[in-house]
């Protein structure tokens, strides 16, 4: 099958209440198993590269992988820059054969962000490759993306219909509580989402898809196996999955996730160790870890994305 853009993704996902999963990937067994995932549960799908990702893989052995995937398990799905932090990492992506960039642009000003996402529109729309921008800045840390706990900004819905007009972007990455890595929030503290920044934005652009990052939901099955085996994850807490659920209904058409992914490949691999230490063949236990993700992933499309039987 062919690695495709997300515009027609995404307006089936907005006009059918669900959203599309994207998965950030590092390696080999993580590809297989978003791939094989999707294929059997008939999805669409998203695979999606942070910087730190292509630094530890290198381009050339993630497209071959990527295209490899393709081939191998018949689906159709988007290859994606996540939080492109300049002209140049969008630039190379696009030549080097991604279908879809984003551009970061959210720690700049209003004034500055606009103008370096529309640099990209244009060099990406030149090139038939899309572009997700963002407006208001997530806590956390993922990768090189690090963002202080009282420094995260909710999205301003005033600014989304100007922000979306002069850049020309093809989806927006919002700030509703959502945040990056498996402490999102603090022990004691109930999880929310701004639902009413939400449905402000859908109502400012209509039918316009909106994205969310920081969307893992920390699963807790996984948590408790990797805190069996020495792991020091106690206070870890993610999105509740009925909230993601609600989010798809609406506007979101894209929802990231990653911190799963990590926990679900380091519980099947610790699993396998911590069973048998004389285990030494790196095929045993990342088979372990891969079969972890593909269960995940699949938990998510079906459960979560409700985008199981789109593609």
């Amino acid at each position: 099958m062919a690695i495709v853009t997300t515009t027609e993704m995404f307006k089936k996902a907005y006009d059918g209440g669900y959203a599309v999963g994207a998965f950030n990937i590092n390696n080999m067994e993580i590809i297989q198993a978003i791939t094989e995932a999707a294929a059997e549960a008939k999805s669409p799908v998203i695979l999606q590269v942070s910087a730190g990702a292509r630094k530890y893989a290198k381009h050339a052995y993630l497209m071959a992988l990527v295209k490899a995937a393709a081939e191998d398990s018949g689906v159709d799905f988007a290859l994606h820059l996540d939080h492109g932090a300049d002209f140049e990492i969008c630039k190379s992506c696009i030549d080097g054969g991604f279908t879809s960039v984003m551009i970061d642009g959210s720690h700049y000003s209003f004034e500055e962000n606009i103008a370096l996402t529309k640099k990209v529109v244009d060099y990406a729309h030149a090139h038939g490759v899309v572009v997700e921008g963002e407006l208001g800045k997530l806590a956390g840390v993922e990768d090189d993306v690090k963002v202080a706990e009282g420094d995260e900004l909710f999205t301003d819905p005033s600014e989304v219909e100007e922000f979306v007009t002069k850049t020309g972007v093809d989806s927006l990455a919002i700030a509703i509580g959502t945040s990056h890595g498996a402490y999102k929030f603090k022990p004691g503290v109930k999880p929310h989402l701004r639902f009413d920044i939400l449905e402000d934005i859908m109502r400012r652009i209509p039918g316009f898809p909106i994205v969310l990052h920081g969307a893992s939901s920390v699963v807790p099955e996984y948590v408790t196996e990797i805190n069996a085996c020495g792991g020091k994850l106690d206070d870890a807490q993610g999105i509740p999955e009925e909230l993601l659920r609600k989010a798809a209904s609406l506007a979101v058409c894209k929802i990231n996730i990653d911190s799963d992914i990590r926990l679900a490949m380091t519980a099947g691999v610790r699993r396998v160790l911590s069973g048998d230490p004389t285990v030494f063949d790196p095929r045993t236990y990342l088979k372990e870890g891969r079969d972890e993700v593909k269960k995940m992933v699949l938990h998510k499309i079906n459960n979560v994305l409700g985008s199981n039987g789109k593609a």
